[in-house]
């Protein structure tokens, strides 16, 4: 896939409005995400929060660090996501949210509405869980608790993660790329500029050396193009669409095409699930410093951990089988395909064909599976290990995945509009392109 041309973008005037109108809503996303919620000092509450090892720190990190600010957009697109997910999976489950989906543009519309009333209430009990929480975090990191800090601030975070959700909604609609996933993207690239600088300094006051600065870089170029490659990772199985005659005098050629199987086609919602859970037994520690059972228990599971390592292993597995079975449906498949007429060679058509996709998702599943995991611990082992211990840790896996995903889809929306343009060029309003006499 070859890069688009700056120049070349910005020569396009749709293409470079998209793009400044993009860029326009996420400073000002940006600037949100630094002014702080009112009656709460945001030093003392930086200086508790700094360093903990629970479901905070994961939901901080697609905040951009506003969730540690304490900013009116400290619930970010969150909310949103985590609603889109619930109605997402109800639609496998629940026969009326699946009949909508099925219905086209105006079933789509309802779920939309629903997602979004399910996005205020999940920001409003987020919302007064976090203000509960800083309350009872630090006595200096609010400064008039009680009933009215907690409701001003559920009316400010609910507010700010509902304006949020616009914005995106917004980008989407008249900028380029998914709203929901760019604002996430530079919400992690953030604190990209503020690693590098203090990297910049370690070496400058030498505790770090040039070499160790250059095998880090190296190994997260690495990583990086292994994440590049097994996104864009794909299994053809191959489709034959047999020669068949339409009307009396037309006939339609066969063709050769394939079925594209992604190897990691959950992307990277099983990992968020499956952190997700494997932040819970530390949460809930917090709620019980005195009961040596739950201490022992929550350092069975923290972080580099054998059981940790054992159990996170497991559940990536499971929830990407999970989440693939949910988006990917082999007998639907199966069945569009026989009735277009299409085959694959050497299979009957109907259950033989949604039996011998299934048996190729299942195995290409695995590999993607196992990468995901790898994804997810190698990036924060190597900044626990020896000489990289000193170098900010600015993103994880999970970040990683989705940097990698919406720079990709990016990029792939804007050669969508080059080649639109290209080929526009060679058609003229309100004529034809005559044939060679």
């Amino acid at each position: 896939m070859s890069t688009p041309q700056v120049p070349n973008i910005f020569k396009i005037p749709e293409l470079r409005k998209k793009i400044l109108f993009t860029l326009g809503i996420l400073v000002l996303l940006r600037v949100g995400a630094h002014i702080t919620v009112p009656g709460v000092n945001r030093e003392a509450l930086t200086l508790a929060i700094g360093g903990q090892n629970n479901l905070f720190g994961l939901l901080d990190l697609f905040t951009g660090g506003a969730l540690q600010r304490a900013t009116v957009f400290a619930l970010g697109i969150m909310p949103y996501i985590s609603a889109s997910i619930i109605f997402q999976l109800l639609t496998a489950v629940f026969p009326y949210f699946e009949k909508l989906q099925k219905e086209g543009e105006e079933g789509r519309k309802k779920i939309t509405q629903y997602t979004r009333y399910a996005t205020v209430v999940l920001s409003t009990v987020q919302a007064y869980g976090y203000a509960v929480f800083i309350e009872n975090l630090s006595p200096d990191a609010v400064l008039f608790p009680g009933i009215r800090f907690q409701i001003l601030t559920v009316v400010t975070l609910t507010t700010g993660a509902v304006f949020v959700m616009w914005l995106g909604e917004q980008i989407t609609e008249k900028g380029i790329g998914n709203g929901m996933s760019l604002i996430i993207f530079f919400s992690i690239i953030e604190a990209f500029p503020q690693a590098a600088a203090q990297v910049w300094t370690l070496w400058r006051t030498d505790v770090i050396g040039i070499f160790t600065i250059l095998a880090f870089v190296a190994i997260m170029i690495g990583i990086v193009a292994g994440t590049v490659l097994m996104t864009m990772a794909i299994r053809k199985i191959p489709i034959q669409i047999p020669r068949k005659v339409v009307g009396r005098n037309r006939i339609r050629q066969g063709q050769k095409t394939h079925l594209p199987l992604r190897v990691n086609s959950a992307g990277v919602m099983p990992i968020i699930f499956a952190q997700s859970i494997m932040f819970v037994p530390p949460t809930i520690a917090t709620f019980f410093p005195n009961l040596p059972f739950m201490q022992a228990f929550s350092r069975a599971f923290s972080f580099g951990s054998v059981w940790y390592i054992i159990v996170f292993t497991a559940l990536i597995v499971f929830f990407t089988y999970f989440y693939t079975a949910i988006i990917f449906n082999p007998i639907d498949l199966a069945e569009n395909m026989k009735k277009q007429g299409g085959f694959i060679p050497g299979t009957r058509p109907g259950a033989r064909t949604a039996e011998y996709i299934d048996h190729v998702l299942t195995r290409v599943t695995l590999p993607g599976a196992f990468f995901l995991a790898a994804i997810a611990i190698v990036p924060l082992m190597i900044f626990s290990w020896g000489p990289f211990q000193s170098i900010p840790q600015f993103i994880g896996g999970t970040g990683l995945l989705i940097v990698v995903g919406v720079a990709l889809d990016t990029i792939q929306q804007m050669q969508s509009h080059l080649l639109m343009r290209h080929y526009e060029g060679f058609m003229t309003k309100g004529k034809k392109i005559r044939g060679r006499r």
